[in-house]
């Protein structure tokens, strides 16, 4: 049985959701880390370098860790707007869970920091793969 759920949650598919996921980071950090050193203000650096990151997900995501190969354009436009719908989602759950673990409850940035980063990963995995790049026939929970 441990074994069985091992398999479920350690596979090709979560490894390389993982490995994306701080490539994806990285995008984000050293895009913003440019553009501030050419002297872009910090909120466009940060807007930008977002942007940047999320493209790069996006393009990561569908093709190499779910394997979504349809280039129509109105699928693809579907796939990419539900990401982005996704990411924004998480993004502002991550603000407001922020807000409520610092400010509401005290608690120490850096810790809210790591669970609501836990978290939003873990939604962002579910809404890519239930939602956004789902495979016809793939059930809830399938790994690979």
């Amino acid at each position: 049985m441990l074994e069985r759920i091992r398999r479920k949650l350690i596979n090709r598919e979560t490894v390389t959701y993982f490995i994306f996921g701080v490539l994806t980071t990285a995008v984000d950090w050293v895009t913003y880390t440019v553009l501030w050193r050419m002297g872009t203000d910090y909120r466009v650096s940060t807007a930008l370098s977002w942007a940047a990151a999320v493209l790069f997900a996006f393009v990561t995501n569908k093709l190499f860790v779910f394997r979504s190969f349809v280039m129509r354009p109105g699928f693809l436009w579907k796939e990419f707007s539900g990401f982005v719908a996704a990411r924004v989602a998480t993004g502002i759950f991550t603000m407001l869970g922020m807000i409520a673990m610092v400010d509401g409850l005290k608690w120490n940035e850096f810790f809210g920091k790591l669970v609501v980063s836990a978290i939003s990963l873990v939604l962002n995995y579910v809404f890519s793969k239930w939602f956004i790049f789902k495979k016809a026939g793939r059930k809830p929970g399938d790994g690979e």
